[in-house]
């Protein structure tokens, strides 16, 4: 994905994130549940809506929407990816956690990722490549997967694990803004406490258990308000040629 394409790691960019997170825990659960297709079987027509988006940016005007577009994909299939290995097989928290987390370091390690600076002072942007989408989608899934042992395993429920999972959130975000988001570590942990942090959200916001207002409304009123962060702030003009740094 092009540069001109990508937004900056600031303050915009992480609650729109938050937003996706949310929206796509609901689209997930509405493809899998409300669609009634399952967790395995819409994997690959989201796989492939995935590649249509990242071919047509390459073709189209850029612009930040290819990239939330691609995140909201990816955010739905981490939803069926993990809720099939804990759901449909029945593998224990523990395990797929670890897995997850192992194959995390994997990509993130073998991922020669860069962000570039679009001007001195300002917030830098990720270099979304393929290894930066495989990246974001084994985070999506452990977040999902961590998100789901909070409320299931640990017996917290969806609004008091979100609440839990608040905490190690705010921290990662603090200290990635401290540092920038100029290391791996700092962004890619923030990307998980997002996913998992949504994930409860999202099913407290959708699930009668916890009250919520139902699959069908939740996903369309998710994806409303994720739609609205991104119409109505808007993101700073464009800056100066990036420089780009290592991460």
């Amino acid at each position: 994905m092009r540069p001109e394409s990508t937004p900056e790691l600031g303050v915009r960019y992480w609650v729109a994130l938050c937003a996706a997170s949310v929206a796509g825990c609901n689209l997930g659960d509405f493809v899998s549940l409300y669609l009634q297709v399952g967790h395995w079987r819409g994997l690959l027509p989201l796989a492939l809506v995935l590649a249509a988006i990242l071919l047509a940016e390459r073709r189209a005007r850029a612009s930040a929407g290819w990239y939330w577009a691609a995140i909201l994909v990816v955010r739905t299939a981490a939803t069926n990816a993990a809720d099939l290995a804990t759901h449909t097989f029945n593998l224990d928290y523990s395990w797929v956690i670890a897995a997850l987390e192992a194959l995390q370091v994997v990509v993130v390690l073998g991922a020669s990722m860069r962000t570039t600076d679009t001007k001195r002072g300002r917030y830098p942007k990720p270099a979304a490549d393929g290894w930066y989408w495989a990246s974001m989608m084994t985070a999506g899934t452990l977040g999902t997967a961590i998100g789901d042992c909070t409320a299931d395993a640990f017996t917290l429920g969806t609004g008091w694990g979100t609440v839990a999972l608040s905490a190690p959130l705010a921290a990662t975000l603090a200290v990635g803004f401290a540092t920038r988001w100029r290391t791996k570590p700092s962004y890619w942990f923030a990307v998980i406490a997002v996913r998992a942090a949504g994930t409860t959200a999202g099913d407290w916001l959708a699930f009668a258990e916890s009250g919520g207002l139902g699959l069908l409304v939740s996903t369309c009123l998710s994806c409303a308000i994720f739609i609205a962060i991104l119409l109505l702030w808007k993101p700073s003009a464009v800056e100066a040629p990036p420089i780009t740094h290592s991460v």
